[in-house]
């Protein structure tokens, strides 16, 4: 990974690991509150590929109504090009772990993650104070964790968007 002080501005400003442990937070919130159990460490590894892109986020459904796999085969470009997006992002997505399990804003244990509530109220505060895109990354990313939470397990997911684990 390239060291931050060697980082293009648009690469700090929108990949910088406080802002996607931010959206790791909201997904894995939303999984807990639509299922008992909490997202899946793999699972994790999809919410910033579908969050920061923003034609992505503009296709999403409406309504969790809407299944996971009935919106990928309405939208294939989605299911086509997450696979890419994902590869690229890993190491975001694992600097971004390791960022909010230091901060306490997450808990990664026995291969999932869970969003620590005592932030609520501050992450709150933040959201209040934020662009409307932001507001909607973090909408966006509590909505797939409702939608990985229904869908079923990891490996469910992942097939319907074509991957593996």
């Amino acid at each position: 990974m390239t060291p931050w002080k060697l980082r293009p501005r648009e690469e700090k400003a929108l990949l910088n690991p406080g802002f996607c442990s931010h959206l790791l937070w909201h997904a894995a919130r939303g999984y807990s509150g639509a299922s008992p159990g909490a997202i899946s460490f793999e699972e994790s590894f999809l919410i910033l590929p579908l969050t920061l892109h923003r034609e992505t986020r503009e296709a999403a459904p409406r309504t969790i109504r809407t299944s996971l796999a009935v919106w990928l085969l309405e939208n294939p470009l989605v299911r086509g090009n997450v696979a890419s997006r994902a590869r690229l992002l890993v190491p975001t997505t694992k600097e971004a772990m390791t960022f909010g399990g230091t901060a306490g804003l997450l808990d990664l244990n026995e291969g999932q993650l869970r969003a620590e509530d005592q932030w609520r109220a501050a992450i709150n505060r933040f959201l209040a104070q934020s662009s409307d895109e932001v507001r909607d990354c973090a909408k966006w990313a509590a909505f797939l964790g409702k939608w990985f939470a229904r869908t079923g397990d990891a490996a469910t997911v992942f097939a319907l968007m074509g991957l593996r684990p």
